[in-house]
């Protein structure tokens, strides 16, 4: 385990591997363990970083408002601390968020992003978003955090075979601090940077899971906002890919990774 401190705060990370360095952010209420289907796979190939956002995992947890444009500096603080190059980062959900936070405030930090279950923004559009988002608001702080993990459980993994997955939800969700789940949550409602996606020019794989909370036109929509931008659609996965789909998810992933550092211009 290893730990570093910004702007007030102790953040872990976990760093294991050898070479182009991949940086791996997780989605709200969860941690590094997001990724315990990756980082292995990955860390034969490059050297993966994966970080507990502030407010989550074993970082600290300050008694602060936290915001999307605090968790990329985070991201931006690490990456100075490693002393990293360009890093390839890969977010999922919050974690995309974060991502697409990054490559707008500091595009000079990426080689390239991957984000997955994500988008450029929260803003209620419609009386159906304003309804959806209230409703979430709402059940996170009358709903205990071992009630919601049971409802994500299900949400996430219904099928039968999925039990395994269901039980870690079931254990973990119910370890994050309340205060901090909530003030995470509150940083992405109404957050967004859709209207500077022109600031990232660096390659960008968009992952969309077929039964997503969001349509894949959603992303389709904002993939072709972006300079280098791809949509890939896994199949029969829900919003933790990663996780319901790890091959198929980690193949492509390493095939993006390959192309990128394939036409990266050599260093003389």
């Amino acid at each position: 385990m290893s730990y570093f401190d910004h702007a007030g705060c102790r953040l872990h990370y976990e760093d294991v591997g050898r070479g182009a360095p991949v940086l791996l952010v997780h989605g709200l209420g969860s941690s590094t363990l997001d990724w315990e289907y990756q980082i292995p796979d990955l860390a034969a190939h490059y050297r993966v970083i994966a970080l507990d956002i502030r407010g989550h995992g074993r970082s600290d947890k300050p008694r602060e408002r936290y915001s999307m444009a605090g968790f990329a500096a985070d991201v931006a603080a690490l990456i100075a601390h490693l002393q990293l190059p360009q890093v390839h980062l890969v977010g999922i959900s919050m974690g995309g968020m974060i991502g697409f936070q990054l490559g707008v405030d500091r595009p000079e930090l990426l080689k390239s992003l991957c984000i997955v279950n994500s988008g450029p923004e929260v803003k209620a559009k419609s009386p159906r978003d304003y309804l959806e988002i209230a409703k979430r608001w709402s059940l996170s702080r009358l709903l205990s955090l071992d009630t919601i993990a049971k409802g994500l459980g299900r949400l996430l993994f219904p099928k039968p075979e999925q039990g395994e997955l269901r039980r870690k939800i079931e254990e973990r969700w119910p370890q994050n601090d309340k205060r901090a789940y909530l003030a995470s949550l509150d940083a992405i409602i109404g957050w967004g940077v859709r209207e500077q996606l022109a600031r990232i020019s660096c390659p960008t794989l968009v992952v969309s899971a077929d039964r997503d909370y969001t349509p894949v036109a959603q992303k389709a929509a904002y993939v072709k906002e972006l300079a280098n931008a791809r949509l890939l659609v896994i199949e029969n996965s829900r919003h933790a890919t990663p996780l319901d789909q790890p091959e198929l998810f980690n193949s492509s992933l390493l095939a993006f990774l390959g192309e990128v550092e394939r036409s990266a211009p050599t260093a003389p």
